[in-house]
């Protein structure tokens, strides 16, 4: 089918990306789990939303170790999902309703199940199917791992293969679960075998990809110790994080870079491809490194989604990365939320307002009324921002994080690996309320059960509910995001920041568009032209505290 969006090169850089998360986003079939039917029913309504393209998390066959981030299968649909002609249909669809399609690309590791990694076991120590794994014989008598690593879900990195004759062998790496062996992307049939995979699914209509964790795919040479304590190997804790070391043998190692330029000659070949990196290394400069010319497109903007709800910080990462980015020639990617991290209206609503890492928890109960407030203001904001704009599903309704899932509901491998003392990512993962006043909320056929239980005070929080309030959430998401589209001032790399008291953020973007933030305690009075949009209402002082305006200048 014909495409009918915005045309013409880097259709990117000021687009707005939705990520749905499959398996929560809508079911088709009643199984409790969200599927490619179900997205396609509701493509309309993120054409009347406003999105530019969606992100959807791997549809890869999987043992679901790890949400679907253990691919067994790189070139097919997991029958939960659907199937391959499902998913051609879901891009010609999605297209011809103006909507890009990217695909989830897990690059390194795979599933146990992967049949590499199942041959890699049966061949034993030296074989060629090892080296497209990082197996390594054990340190002393082959007992103790290779190094100190650990796994980002806890414990040793570092899992022993039984061989097939029954002893105990050689270890594999694995930075993730022991499920998801890491690739050893110094083998040159790795590297054929992704660009192969690309070139696959580019075939197939796909515009682009997520790469997931892309600054780990390369690891220094001779894996080296980090240096974690001897006695807490095998303890849950925070992984030692590239901004923290010197030289770090696993995260942002610099010969990454060269991995995707291969990556960008294969996406140059198929015409307006993006690759989008996940790249999770401190500060704007680093993150900046994985994009320009001959590299990948855009990298999300961590260090913003990361930030707490304080102008004064704020202001510093949106200078920083406007800098590394535009050095960079590449359009930053602005985000508040996704499918691994504490959604934004609950963290809004606590003292505490940033990110704490990947399972970062405070404990701390949150006003969802303040946090609400604050996410609408954080809405206009990330909008306004020159470059791309990405939304996790959800946040256009205002879902806060479930925080009290019943123990035997949660799936997340951190919450098993830590013997039930961290939550994981569950909470923001839950099943999406459309419509009705009860559960399943629309999600899928009534009497179906979500593979997540659905909190009953969503009810008020449905598309249903929200639909044809002019003042609920859902409503200011799509203005915004039709002004975004219609609003020259939206267009273009301009932006220059205002005088503004302490604690408000103002900048101007091109041919006549500012925007106000109130993050301060006392209103700001907003001496312009008209007010085009504004996330709560007007006061006699003007904007009041967290909240944000759109407004055109003063003629």
């Amino acid at each position: 089918m014909t495409f009918r969006g915005r045309r013409g090169g880097e259709w990117w850089r000021r687009a707005v990306l939705y990520e749905v998360y499959l398996r929560s986003f809508a079911d088709g079939d009643g199984d409790g789990v969200g599927d490619l039917a179900g997205l396609r029913a509701r493509l309309p309504y993120l054409r009347e939303l406003g999105v530019d393209a969606v992100w959807i998390t791997p549809w890869y066959p999987s043992p679901f170790a790890d949400g679907g981030y253990d691919v067994a299968d790189y070139r097919d649909i997991d029958p939960v999902f659907g199937t391959l002609a499902a998913a051609d249909a879901l891009v010609a669809e999605a297209h011809a309703l103006g909507i890009r399609v990217l695909a989830d690309i897990v690059p390194n590791h795979t599933s146990a199940a992967h049949p590499w990694f199942v041959e890699a076991l049966a061949a034993g120590p030296g074989s060629p199917a090892r080296g497209r794994y990082l197996f390594r014989d054990g340190r002393g008598n082959g007992s103790l791992p290779p190094n100190d690593w650990r796994s980002a879900f806890g414990g040793p990195a570092w899992t022993r293969a039984t061989e097939a004759d029954g002893s105990p062998g050689q270890w594999y790496l694995h930075l993730f679960a022991p499920e998801q062996p890491d690739l050893d992307w110094a083998n040159r049939e790795v590297r054929e075998e992704f660009a192969s995979i690309l070139g696959f699914w580019f075939d197939r209509g796909i515009d682009g990809f997520r790469i997931d964790v892309a600054h780990a795919l390369a690891k220094a040479r001779g894996l080296p110790d980090l240096g974690y304590p001897a006695d807490g190997r095998s303890a849950w804790g925070a992984m030692i994080q590239p901004w923290e070391v010197e030289s770090h043998p696993h995260w942002d190692v610099d010969d990454v870079h060269e991995i995707f330029q291969g990556w960008r000659a294969v996406a140059d070949a198929h015409g307006d491809r993006l690759l989008l990196a996940e790249a999770i290394v401190g500060v704007p400069e680093r993150i900046a490194r994985y994009v320009g010319p001959g590299r990948l497109q855009a990298a999300f903007g961590f260090p913003f989604m990361h930030s707490r709800w304080d102008a004064r910080e704020l202001r510093s990462v949106i200078d920083e990365t406007l800098a590394a980015f535009g050095a960079a020639g590449a359009p930053p990617v602005w985000l508040l939320s996704s499918h691994d991290e504490t959604r934004h209206v609950t963290r809004f609503g606590r003292s505490e307002t940033a990110v704490l890492g990947l399972f970062g928890e405070t404990g701390e109960p949150t006003d969802l009324a303040l946090g609400t407030r604050r996410a609408r203001a954080a809405a206009l904001l990330v909008l306004a921002l020159p470059g791309i704009a990405c939304l996790y599903q959800g946040e256009e309704l205002g879902l806060g994080e479930v925080e009290d899932l019943p123990p035997e509901a949660r799936r997340d491998p951190a919450w098993r690996r830590s013997g039930g003392t961290v939550r994981g990512r569950d909470g923001c993962r839950v099943p999406l309320p459309w419509s009705g006043a009860e559960p399943p909320f629309g999600f899928g056929p009534p009497g179906s059960t979500p593979w997540l239980p659905q909190p009953a005070a969503w009810r008020g929080l449905t598309v249903e509910a929200q639909d044809g309030d002019p003042g609920s959430l859902l409503a200011l998401y799509r203005r915004a995001l039709r002004l975004r589209r219609s609003h020259e001032g939206f267009a273009g790399e301009s932006f220059r920041w205002l005088d503004a008291p302490a604690g408000v953020l103002h900048f101007e973007r091109g041919r006549g568009l500012r925007c106000a933030v109130n993050l301060g305690g006392r209103p700001f009075e907003l001496r312009q032209g008209d007010v085009l949009l504004a996330s709560a209402e007007l006061g006699p002082g003007g904007l009041p505290p967290d909240a944000a305006a759109y407004s055109t200048v003063p003629s």
